[in-house]
């Protein structure tokens, strides 16, 4: 479905993204986890065109993305960052519309998609269509930028720390609605993010980065049982010391 072959990209002499080939299957939500400047973000942008790769291709459902305009290909991936980037002065179903209204939809459809889609992410209409950003706490913001990113049915969704900035209550219970609207959607999903813990909860597999390069692309079992390096040995390891941490809290209560 989202294939990326021997990709590349330079910033001055920043090697962000280094040969990196990478495909993710119809249907499979794939987690990109690593260090901060290992390349995640720069790498899941590329699918989009919001970052040109300087070699290297990126394919999608066997097309390359270049082949179109980008406006064109990013209204067909859906796309949510960590702090959501709702318009202030349009209400939650002016936002969750734009793209169906960009493509021209019956306005009839497009509002029975809005419904539809704040439904499925836990914000009934009737309640929330109508209020501003401004009016929404953090995951409820969070929830809209997921709705907006589903608007027009898209072939893929890529999640740039989409979570990262709520509460640990909040993130944990969004972390489970979803991976269930990647099921019940039957969505092609690249998510970043740091927490490898949550990488390896969500994901049907995971891509460990470090300096741009790809060092790791694992199941979550494989990836724990079977690192690929030192490196990848000493995230999952950190990974074992927090749950381990927990455990001997609890044992002392």
């Amino acid at each position: 479905m989202i294939e990326l072959r021997a990709v590349s990209k330079r910033y001055g002499d920043f090697h962000a993204v280094k040969d990196v080939t990478l495909e993710v299957a119809r249907g499979e939500l794939l987690a990109i986890v690593g260090a901060s400047g290992s390349g995640k973000t720069t790498l899941l942008k590329m699918v989009n065109r919001l970052v040109e790769p300087d070699a290297g291709e990126v394919r999608l459902d066997g097309k390359d993305v270049r082949e179109g305009p980008a406006v064109d290909l990013r209204r067909t991936i859906g796309y949510v960052i960590q702090h959501v980037g709702l318009l202030p002065h349009l209400t939650v179903e002016d936002n969750v519309a734009m793209v169906p209204r960009l493509l021209a939809w019956p306005e009839e459809r497009t509002r029975a998609r809005v419904v539809e889609l704040l439904e499925l992410v836990g914000l009934p209409a009737a309640t929330y269509r109508d209020r501003f950003p401004d009016e929404l706490s953090g995951g409820q913001r969070q929830r809209v930028g997921l709705a907006r990113a589903l608007a027009a049915k898209p072939r893929a969704l890529l999640l740039d720390e989409p979570l990262g900035a709520l509460d640990p209550i909040i993130r944990a219970t969004l972390q489970r609605e979803l991976r269930k609207i990647h099921d019940d959607l039957a969505l092609t999903t690249m998510m970043v993010t740091h927490d490898l813990i949550e990488a390896l909860t969500l994901a049907d597999r995971v891509a460990v980065m470090l300096h741009g390069e790809l060092r790791q692309v694992a199941t979550p079992h494989e990836l724990v049982t079977s690192p690929a390096d030192d490196w990848v040995a000493e995230l999952v390891e950190m990974a074992r010391r927090q749950g381990a941490s927990l455990r001997a809290l609890e044992e002392r209560a």
